[in-house]
C-alpha cells in the first residue's frame, strides 16, 4: 500500500490547516487541503481520499456556537460519503474545532440522541491556551496507542465536553482523559468537561474528535521545555498521526 492520501477540508475561519497537512506528511501521509465546498458539492470525492480531518481554527466565525454552520454542512452532504470512507477502514480526525464540528453533526454517534452531548463554554469563562496532559482511555482507538500519556497544547474558549447519557452496550466512547502531568501550570482539567474527557470515539474507533493540537507537537523544538530536555525520538503529537497511518486500511 502507499501513502495514505488525507483531505484536509478547510473553510473560512479554518487557521490550523498548514499544520495539519504538514503533520499529515511527516507521518507518512499524503495530506493536501480541500475546500469544504467543493466536497458538498461533489461528495463522491471522499472517496479518493483514505483519511478526513476536520482541523482547527474558528469555522465560520464560530457563529452560533462553535463548529456548529461547519456541522450543519457535513452532517446534511457528507455523512453517506464519511460512512463509505470508514466501512472501508478510512479514519476521520476531528481536532479542537473539528471535534465540535463532529459532535455537532451527529458523525460521531456516541449520545443516544442529536442533543445527548456537546462541546460548550470552558468552566472558566475564558479563552484557555496552555499544554496538558491526557491519557488513552480506549483500547479499539484507530489513533491511540493503549495505556499511553500524551504531553500535547490546547486552545479554545468551547471545550468543555457535556452529555445527559453516553452510548451503552460494548464500546467505550471515551477516547482521552485529561490527567495529572509534569507540567504543573494550571488545573488538570483545563475546560471542566465532564469525567475529565478530552476526545471521543465512534463504535469503530475509526471517527474521533479531541480537543487538544497534536498537529502542534510533531517536532522536539515546539515542546515548551525543549531545551532542557534530552531530544524523543517521536514527539506525543507525531505519535498520534504515525499511529492513524498505521491503521489505514
Amino acid at each position: 500500500m502507499g501513502k495514505p492520501r488525507v483531505a484536509i477540508l478547510r473553510s473560512a475561519g479554518i487557521n490550523c490547516d498548514e499544520e495539519t497537512v504538514f503533520a499529515w506528511n511527516l507521518a507518512g501521509a499524503d495530506a493536501s487541503l480541500v475546500h469544504l465546498d467543493d466536497v458538498v458539492a461533489m461528495p463522491a470525492r471522499v472517496d479518493e481520499y483514505d483519511i478526513l480531518t476536520l482541523p482547527g481554527g474558528f469555522s465560520f466565525g464560530d457563529d452560533i456556537s462553535a463548529g456548529a454552520i461547519f456541522a450543519s454542512r457535513i452532517g446534511q452532504a457528507l455523512s453517506d460519503a464519511i460512512r463509505r470512507l470508514v466501512d472501508r477502514g478510512g479514519l476521520v480526525l476531528g481536532i479542537c474545532n473539528g471535534f465540535q464540528v463532529l459532535v455537532k453533526s451527529g458523525l460521531l454517534n456516541v449520545g443516544v440522541a442529536d442533543t445527548a452531548c456537546s462541546l460548550t463554554i470552558n468552566t472558566s469563562g475564558r479563552f484557555t491556551c496552555r499544554w496538558i496532559t491526557v491519557r488513552t482511555d480506549a483500547d479499539h482507538c484507530a489513533f491511540l496507542e493503549p495505556d499511553r500519556s500524551y504531553f500535547l497544547p490546547i486552545a479554545h474558549a468551547e471545550g468543555r465536553f457535556v452529555y445527559s447519557k453516553l452510548s451503552e452496550g460494548t464500546w467505550d466512547p471515551i477516547a482521552l482523559r485529561y490527567t495529572e502531568g509534569v507540567e504543573r501550570i494550571g488545573p488538570i482539567n483545563p475546560n471542566g468537561s465532564a469525567d475529565d474527557i478530552a476526545a471521543i470515539t465512534d463504535a469503530t474507533g475509526r471517527i474521533m474528535g479531541l480537543m487538544p493540537h497534536p498537529e502542534r507537537y510533531v517536532r522536539h523544538t515546539q515542546h515548551p521545555f525543549w531545551t532542557t530536555l534530552p531530544e524523543v525520538a517521536e514527539p506525543d503529537g507525531l505519535a498520534i498521526f504515525r499511529t492513524a497511518v498505521k491503521n489505514v486500511g
